[in-house]
């Protein structure tokens, strides 16, 4: 029984010696100007964060890469100088388009998006929607949304007193 499994190893490697090896590499030749040709390899997607603040105040959406290294960050006071628009969709949008700018200089075509609210509020404010939608319409590539909201648990006293607020 021992021979047997020698041989059937040593046909198995045979097999695996017989078959060639081929690996598929993307590449596109070009011309130069003296007519030579030359390969140019495909660019790798680079993934990113996009971490997105929103409150009912203001909205801010910050890019770091896959370590953790900030690439852009623009809030909506970089945006608009009246305090009360900071929050408004229309802003976010702008506030997306700067850093659609500055992502595709890098080189960025996919995002995991981190949404994050207030604490112990009932959701996150009107930006949000606004940021992820004009990001798809640039052209990005959304992998995947995810919501960071704290949630507090229990936590200390809450004011007002036994019997609540009286108006």
């Amino acid at each position: 029984m021992p021979k047997q499994k020698e041989e059937e190893m040593e046909k198995t490697s045979e097999e695996e010696i017989e078959t060639p090896i081929e690996e598929e590499v993307e590449e596109s030749e070009e011309k130069n100007k003296e007519g030579k040709l030359t390969q140019k390899k495909k660019e790798k997607d680079i993934e990113a964060v996009l971490n997105i603040y929103t409150s009912f105040n203001n909205t801010i959406a910050h890019v770091t890469d896959a370590s953790g290294r900030t690439l852009a960050k623009v809030s909506g006071g970089m945006v608009t100088k009246h305090s009360r628009l900071k929050a408004n969709p229309t802003i976010a949008m702008f506030i997306a388009k700067r850093i659609s700018e500055i992502m595709k200089d890098k080189g960025v075509r996919s995002l995991y998006v981190r949404i994050r609210a207030k604490t112990g509020s009932t959701g996150p404010g009107p930006g949000a929607n606004a940021i992820i939608k004009s990001l798809s319409r640039e052209g990005f590539k959304i992998i995947n949304i995810l919501d960071n909201t704290r949630v507090p648990r229990g936590g200390p006293k809450k004011k007002g007193g036994r019997r609540g607020r009286r108006v």
